[in-house]
């Protein structure tokens, strides 16, 4: 899963990407992914669309 890192300021896949699924509004759950930067080591989140 490729995602965006604020701290390289680039596109670059994650590396122990898992899914979780984070509050949202309402009190529904939102789908996201969520790994490390192979580059920095940085955390990285992508919000994923329904499903």
């Amino acid at each position: 899963m490729e995602a965006y890192c604020v701290k390289c300021k680039a596109k670059r896949e994650m590396q122990n990407a898992k899914e979780v699924a984070m509050k949202g509004k309402g009190g529904k759950t939102r789908r996201a992914m969520t790994g490390t930067c192979p580059k920095c080591g940085t955390k990285m989140f992508r919000i994923l669309g329904a499903k």
